[in-house]
């Protein structure tokens, strides 16, 4: 347990960060889920949406909140593209 006033401190901080990163994370696994839920139904049109809009969420937790790196977003939108683009 914490014993200074400094290390409780940080205790608080940490904590109320790791539960943000964790928000953040679950984000993002919500939004590749959506695409793939799209890509396995089949219907191209809502994929191709669902990605622009999935899109912009990886890339703002990658650059700004950096959650993920930027090369790892920067993979999964990648392959989800692919994927849609073989749906044709």
């Amino acid at each position: 347990m914490a014993n200074t006033a400094q290390a409780r401190k940080r205790a608080r901080q940490s904590e109320k960060r790791r539960q943000h990163n964790a928000s953040m994370r679950s984000m993002v696994r919500s939004a590749i889920k959506n695409v793939r839920k799209a890509i396995a139904a089949g219907n191209k049109a809502a994929a191709e949406t669902t990605l622009r809009e999935s899109t912009s969420v990886l890339d703002r937790i990658a650059d700004k909140q950096r959650i993920i790196h930027k090369n790892k977003a920067a993979r999964h939108k990648s392959r989800l593209a692919a994927q849609i683009k073989a749906l044709a």
